[in-house]
């Protein structure tokens, strides 16, 4: 333990509070974080967790309740306060000016004027030190999901916080980095720095905080030491019942082939992109194939040349169903059965500032018959946006509200649930659990492998190893733009999958020729 049970909290929480319309977010909660200590703050979606973190850091203003730091009550009205008086963030969902540098925007979110030469030599100086490589100068609309969490964790770490908030901070790192991460927190927590982590990984929390406060619908449920439960145990007290895994299905080597790639190499056209470089595959019917990879070896590229967003130059690099698409648009790949769930659910999986229901037409309005004479059929759209809100069990008011109006966890069940109920024959998915509580990551991952099972293929590309190993049939490492050979699960370990992540082996010019079948 950190040993500070008897000293004046760094942090306390009384009675905090906040309503909203049909919704009571959070119902006087209490919370106590010590000097040093790292606690976890667990809960499914749509539990409480981003309100109440967002309220100590000043983005939100509780209804009642005190906040009381390091002894004294304080009033935080802004972010500004909060970072000014030692309390640091590292949000899920990022705050980032794409057409502005990595330099820039850390600059953005320091106090005073920064000499951007010495901020520069900061950011280099502590990104390798954490395991969190970034380019000062590179514009962050070039960057993956995980490379942009990098640019806030840094930005947090660059300011010495007293308390430090981390949202899914290991959703994008190997196991090597993530133990790195782990190291550098506990080093921090040596310091003295108080740490409140949120994290869907149950193992990390077991491995690394000291306590765990629960949440559910709002309210505390328990504190618990962490390291005397199991993961499960954990699960459970956050969802109120008993957790079920998901149930997987027999590798089905004999299906037909419904994807290949040959060849695929396609140069980047945006300066820091990472060139892909002959990459081949097959995922045939009833096969779920992973693909894992560190943020920023390609993922992007691939996933936007599968998707049919980067058109191929010849139209039989990539086959769907023994129809050459390579040269085909998202669109017409659609009408022939991809669906496509990307990385970044709010802005290329979502419109934040449309309706449920918009964002449901968005994709399903030619598989999904949501037309009418070139007109939309309003009361269709509406029973499938009800529809995809029920089976996948997300909280919201009502499919007239907007996107940016969800948690992040339900919003990835909205657009996970929005491709998997048009029966796609081939469906590529992008991270389907990042920040999904365990109960609905459980649910998204037996929706996958039913569909697998009921004859689709399902390509998964996620930095989730455990997720990975949990439902992929076959899995491959993207590293540099190159991809690895396919391997059966009883053929890998994740520390050897953790190796391929990192570049150090197994990668070659023609590395993925060992899957043509």
């Amino acid at each position: 333990m950190n040993g500070n049970e008897g000293g004046t909290p760094q942090l306390e929480l009384r009675g905090i509070t906040k309503a909203y319309p049909g919704c009571l977010a959070n119902d006087h909660i209490d919370l106590k974080i010590m000097p040093g200590e790292i606690h976890a703050l667990l809960g499914e979606n749509g539990a409480g967790k981003s309100t109440l973190v967002k309220t100590i850091y000043g983005v939100l203003q509780a209804d009642e309740g005190e906040i009381i730091w390091a002894g004294s009550p304080v009033t935080i009205p802004n972010p500004h306060t909060a970072r000014k008086i030692g309390i640091g963030m590292v949000f899920q969902h990022f705050s980032l000016f794409e057409a502005m540098t990595v330099t820039e925007n850390i600059a953005l979110g320091m106090s005073g004027r920064q000499d951007m030469k010495i901020l520069e030599r900061d950011i280099i100086e502590v990104s390798n030190s954490y395991g969190l490589p970034l380019e000062p100068n590179r514009q962050v609309h070039t960057l993956s999901v995980g490379e942009k969490q990098r640019i806030e964790i840094v930005r947090c770490l660059l300011q010495k916080p007293k308390l430090l908030i981390m949202d899914e901070p290991t959703s994008v790192l190997t196991p090597q980095e993530a133990e790195k991460m782990f190291e550098t927190l506990r080093r921090l927590s040596g310091e003295g720095v108080s740490i409140l982590y949120i994290s869907h990984k149950l193992d990390e929390i077991k491995e690394l905080c000291h306590k765990a406060t629960i949440l559910r619908g709002g309210k505390y449920i328990s504190e618990c030491d962490p390291t005397k439960e199991t993961a499960k145990s954990l699960a459970e007290m956050m969802i109120g019942t008993n957790l079920r895994a998901p149930e997987h299905h027999e590798t089905a080597n004999g299906g037909p082939i419904r994807l290949k790639v040959r060849d695929l190499s396609i140069d980047a056209d945006v300066e820091f992109g990472v060139n892909l470089n002959a990459i081949n595959f097959d995922v045939r019917s009833g096969e779920i194939f992973g693909i894992a990879g560190v943020a920023g070896n390609g993922q992007i590229e691939l996933l936007s040349a599968l998707s049919g967003e980067t058109i191929c130059r010849n139209p039989d690099t990539i086959m769907l169903d023994g129809k050459p698409i390579g040269r085909l648009g998202p669109n017409p790949r659609r009408d022939l059965g991809l669906a496509f769930v990307p990385e970044d659910r709010l802005g290329h999986g979502s419109v934040p500032e449309m309706l449920l229901t918009e964002n449901a037409f968005l994709s399903g309005y030619s598989r999904m018959a949501l037309l009418n004479g070139g007109f939309i059929n309003n009361s269709s759209t509406a029973e499938y946006a009800s529809e995809i809100v029920k089976e996948f069990d997300v909280r919201t008011p009502g499919i007239h509200h907007t996107a940016s109006s969800l948690s992040g966890g339900n919003l990835q069940k909205f657009i996970v649930g929005r491709e998997v109920l048009q029966k796609p024959g081939i469906l590529i998915v992008a991270h389907p659990t990042w920040g999904v509580d365990a109960g609905a990551a459980a649910f998204i991952h037996q929706t996958l492998i039913d569909l697998a099972e009921a004859g689709a293929a399902v390509l998964v590309v996620s930095q989730d190893l455990d997720e990975l190993f949990a439902i992929s049939d076959r899995i491959a490492v993207i590293a540099e733009g190159r991809l690895s050979v396919g391997r059966e699960l009883n053929e890998i370990t994740i520390e050897e999958i953790g190796l391929l992540m990192g570049g150090t082996h197994g990668m070659g010019e023609t590395a993925g020729a060992a899957d043509v079948a």
